[in-house]
């Protein structure tokens, strides 16, 4: 998987983080918010797009485990 994509997923999931963690702390979603409330087209979008890219970053810790410590390539930001 290219750097560039890596790094749109591990944002996406700090959205997603930050995100839930104002609704549990604060009672504010912030997403809703800046998009026009959590039922709307934009906010709906963004909600899918953190979980595919959770998915996806989970997809991708499970194929780096299963790798050989030798063979794996670092994803990381270097």
């Amino acid at each position: 998987m290219s750097k560039t994509l890596w790094l749109v997923a591990f944002v996406l999931v700090v959205v997603g983080a930050v995100n839930w963690g104002l609704v549990g702390l604060a009672q504010f979603d912030l997403v809703a918010t800046l998009f026009g409330g959590s039922a709307s087209i934009v906010s709906r979008a963004v909600y899918s797009l953190v979980g595919v890219a959770g998915l996806l970053l989970v997809g991708l810790q499970a194929a780096s485990t299963a790798q050989p410590a030798e063979n794996r390539s670092t994803v990381a930001v270097r």
